[in-house]
């Protein structure tokens, strides 16, 4: 079975950019997209053959998640169960037989990092909501988790460090204790080489240089692992300031 996960930056603009030549290429078992920018209403027909869930923003362009299955989950929810973190259509949740897939965009702390006590407050409720899920059968989240974890993961850590949104020693740590609960960073039960990014600022060719940010996760609960037979980035996939990352899962 295999996962994929991508921060398109907007649906609508992604899909004039090859996006759907791009999916097919790849052909995903499921498909999570974060940042859609959009209501289901809003986008031309796409992704046949598969089954559609949309968790939009309240406000219109704005954040928003989508996932895209070809086998039909059990059951579908919607956010995390907190009114505060629900409007902005950022969490969608699948259950399969055997887990759950949970697609998440992070909300980011912003310039200045004006939005980081809030960041606090998600991280501590998000992982709560995960760990309640994993009582119950396997997790799987995947998204935009907006947190480099280790200077491995950004390309300029020194100036960055307690400066950027997505670099501070706070988000760091929430997402330590995230992993501390019970979950892997797949990617790097693989690959542990530097150079690995995932998004890149859209200014100075930072994309052709490689100078980015590992931002982008497929995480797993530990008893999932004997089943993970692979996890990937593919940033030759252009569309967006971020490319896809995807694992695949033995039945």
């Amino acid at each position: 079975m295999k996962l994929i996960s991508w921060n398109v930056n907007g649906i609508r603009a992604a899909m004039k950019k090859g996006f759907a030549e791009s999916i097919h290429k790849v052909n995903p078992d499921v498909l999570c997209l974060q940042e859609t920018k959009a209501h289901q209403d809003d986008v031309d027909a796409m992704m046949h053959g598969y089954h559609h869930i949309w968790n939009s923003a309240e406000k219109k362009g704005y954040a928003g998640t989508a996932v895209f299955s070809k086998v039909k989950p059990l059951t579908v929810a919607y956010g995390i169960g907190i009114a505060e973190h629900d409007k902005e259509g950022r969490v969608i949740t699948l259950e399969y037989d055997d887990f759950y897939v949970v697609n998440a965009y992070v909300p980011n702390s912003k310039r200045g990092l004006f939005r980081l006590p809030y960041r606090k407050t998600w991280d501590h409720e998000f992982t709560q909501y995960l760990k309640k899920l994993d009582a119950q059968k396997p997790v799987i989240v995947c998204g935009d988790l907006n947190v480099a974890h280790t200077p491995l993961d950004i390309a300029n850590p020194a100036p960055n460090y307690n400066k950027t949104a997505g670099f501070t020693q706070q988000e760091i740590d929430g997402f330590s204790h995230l992993l501390s609960q019970g979950f892997i960073d797949t990617f790097r039960e693989f690959n542990k080489a530097p150079g690995q990014y995932t998004w890149w600022g859209m200014w100075n060719n930072l994309r052709a240089r490689n100078i980015g940010w590992r931002i982008d996760y497929f995480l797993i609960s530990k008893r999932l692992r004997p089943r993970l037979h692979s996890a990937f980035i593919l940033p030759y996939i252009m569309g967006s300031d971020h490319c896809p990352v995807g694992i695949e899962i033995q039945n």
